[in-house]
């Protein structure tokens, strides 16, 4: 093995690496989101209880 192939081992762990970071960021957002949906129908809700008391809707 030669140093360009080390290097290209290194170039490739890296990008897994980076790949593996940007996926979990991007589940950790779906995660918050899902964990808080709860809270935006709730909110929903109450603007439209809200929007038809004062005949909006």
């Amino acid at each position: 093995m030669d140093v360009d192939d080390l290097l290209k081992i290194v170039l490739v762990l890296v990008i897994v690496w980076i790949v593996l970071e940007i996926v979990g960021e991007v589940l950790g957002l779906l995660v918050g989101v899902v964990a808080a949906l709860p809270t935006i129908i709730g909110l929903a809700v109450v603007v439209l209880i809200v929007l038809w008391l004062l005949d909006r809707i």
